[in-house]
């Protein structure tokens, strides 16, 4: 960013023209400091930088907002800073009725490991429920496990210590503008040598925008002629372009292995047969594809993605989860075949929780055992692969280029699965007619849909899928099974057993005792094999316990009455839900391009209907059994 000699008339008024025509202003000012200012907003927050001594990071912590000025804190800057104010007021003022001037500063740094804010202000500003909000948004905003101390003052100044107030009373009046100061303690450096911890910088920061969006967003409410209806209303939307070099970044590092596919076996069938041999006395041996990247070098060019140059809080929290979340698969794949892949995946994947076994449990001695098999026509690979076909051209009549055509592989074990939302089948699948739509719901009415909405969004990283959103995706998944009346008895102890044989791996046993538990809750040795050879692939993956697990989520999701369109948005976790309804908010993401055809199908929305009522996993097989 070039700086400018001067912050001439002319420049101020060439940023007042594009904020008059809601265009975003970025631009350096001299000596140091930027003002930027995405869109028409009724405040601004300011940082004047000291010129007496180090401030390090203070700067970050007020940039995650849309509407901020970064300036040198030298006297002689002092004036034409005003002028900027002015100017922004003025247009401001014009949109809205009325603007805020929120000024932040350090406090000496004083030995604490506890954050400290004071919110300054003059007696009868009006601000009393702006200063209300800002301070209950900052009592809630833990560091390190500490709630920080907060207070509130009336000055007769409101400024930085040893520097002059930007506006006097007379002149603010004659703004329409407003100012209220938040004085911090510095805890994230050493008061030593002022050496910066960025983890805590980070933390202090996306917390400290949440409190300055609060702040405005009730004085917005209480001044101005705006009504928005959130406070991430007014947060940033302008993104920058280092925001998009760094989702393309590490949507290719995405794009480049998928894990399930490396760690899937391509033998299965003939180590089946070996198993059989043995008479289920000898683990079988499984061989995998080669990996076709070397994980120490892909971490290198992972970890040399430079996430710090994000101002947006929320964005680098998710960039950055994203890094670890690569890492953490990068791990996996080198771990492939290793004793050490369990406990690489319980970081991925999660392992069993008490809840969760228990509720695996309970529909494993509840629900009726088949007797024989499932009986009925069957679908070959190729025939069930034409359904699959008509299935996408439903979706192209109405979203040209929606997916790719499936593909019928000889390396596909797992039957069924999608990867970078290409729809794969197994060459040996043969699959009941009765359960050809749920399947087919799962794969392409959830992932392969899924999959096509990140791609719309400006954000590749959510059809790449943004760490744990394996559990929300597997959990839709299912549930579309039970929405198109295909989700019976048989398939949900299918489920339940896959936790038990995560639980079973977990706690130490080899594949034949777990392929035995499996066999003595019912199961059919080739079932059982099936189920056995899902868990211990690659070395041991907990994965498959996320099916129930997600589904029992998103059961409690529905009945909670949140939207459900929403959540195919992209690719993304449970823990992200309000990031992406954030970024909604922000007009940073938009809602889904597609939604599932099934969805518009009157039985289908009978049953999500009650689903709103509330019902345990339990009761979707017993409601599907009785229609």
């Amino acid at each position: 960013m070039i700086r400018p000699a001067e912050l001439t008339p002319e420049r101020i008024a060439g940023m007042v023209d594009r904020l008059s025509q809601d265009i975003a202003v970025r631009r350096a000012l001299p000596q140091w400091g930027r003002v930027h200012v995405d869109r028409r907003l009724p405040f601004v927050v300011v940082y004047r930088r000291p010129e007496d001594r180090s401030d390090a990071g203070t700067e970050r912590i007020v940039s995650g907002v849309a509407s901020y000025v970064l300036a040198s804190g030298d006297p002689a800057r002092r004036e034409e800073l005003r002028e900027l104010l002015r100017a922004i007021a003025g247009i401001m003022r014009e949109a809205f009725g009325a603007f805020l001037i929120i000024e932040v500063w350090t406090e000496p740094d004083e030995p604490s490991d506890m954050p400290r804010y004071r919110v300054v202000r003059r007696a009868g500003d009006g601000l009393d429920d702006t200063a209300e909000e800002v301070l209950a948004a900052l009592d809630e905003s833990r560091i390190l496990g500490n709630q920080p101390k907060t207070s509130s003052s009336l000055e007769r100044t409101v400024s930085p210590a040893g520097m002059r107030m930007l506006f006097g009373s007379r002149e603010l009046s004659a703004m329409g503008a407003h100012v209220m100061g938040i004085a911090v303690n510095p805890v994230w450096r050493a008061p030593e040598d002022g050496e910066v911890y960025p983890l805590l910088l980070r933390q202090v920061g996306r917390r400290f925008t949440t409190a300055l969006d609060r702040g405005a967003y009730r004085f917005t409410l209480d001044h101005t002629s705006a009504t928005p209806d959130h406070y991430h209303v007014l947060g940033r939307r302008a993104v920058l372009k280092a925001v998009w070099e760094l989702d393309a970044e590490l949507a290719a590092i995405g794009e480049s292995f998928d894990p399930l596919l490396l760690m899937t076996p391509v033998n299965a069938e003939r180590a089946w047969t070996e198993f059989r041999r043995s008479r289920f006395q000898k683990a079988p041996r499984f061989s995998y594809r080669p990996l076709p990247v070397d994980p120490a070098r892909l971490k290198h060019r992972l970890w040399n993605v430079r996430t710090e140059r994000v101002e947006d809080p929320t964005l680098m929290y998710l960039f950055r989860d994203t890094q670890r979340q690569l890492d953490r698969q990068l791990t996996l794949l080198n771990d492939r075949g290793r004793p050490e892949c369990v406990l690489t995946g319980m970081q991925i994947y999660s392992g069993v929780e008490p809840d969760l076994l228990s509720i695996a449990r309970q529909l494993l001695s509840q629900l009726p055992v088949r007797q024989g098999g499932r009986r009925g026509v069957r679908l070959n690979a190729e025939e069930f692969a034409s359904l699959a076909r008509a299935e996408i051209l439903g979706y192209r009549e109405e979203t040209p280029g929606f997916g790719s055509m499936p593909q019928v592989r000889d390396d596909i074990y797992a039957g069924l699965m999608v990867s970078s939302g290409q729809f794969l089948i197994g060459s040996e699948a043969s699959l009941p007619s009765t359960r050809a739509d749920a399947l087919i719901q799962h794969e392409i009415g959830t992932h392969v849909v899924t999959h096509h909405n990140g791609r719309a969004q400006r954000f590749h990283l959510l059809a790449v899928g943004l760490p744990g959103y394996d559990e929300l995706q597997e959990g839709l998944a299912v549930l579309a099974e039970y929405l198109v009346g295909g989700l019976d008895a048989e398939r949900m102890r299918v489920l339940a057993a896959r936790v038990v044989a995560v639980h079973s791996l977990v706690e130490g046993a080899d594949f034949v005792e777990t392929f035995r538990l499996l066999t003595g809750h019912g199961f059919t040795q080739r079932t059982a094999f099936t189920i056995t050879t899902r868990v211990y692939r690659g070395g041991g993956l907990t994965k498959d316990a996320m099916y129930l697990r997600g589904l029992v989520g998103i059961l409690d999701y529905i009945a909670e009455g949140n939207d459900f369109e929403r959540l195919f948005l992209g690719k993304y976790g449970v823990k992200h839900i309000p990031v992406v309804d954030e970024l909604l908010l922000r007009q940073v993401l938009s809602l889904p391009d597609v939604v599932p055809r099934y969805l518009e199908r009157a039985d289908v929305k009978d049953r999500l209907e009650g689903l709103r009522r509330g019902v345990s996993v339990l009761d979707l097989v017993t409601r599907s059994a009785a229609k």
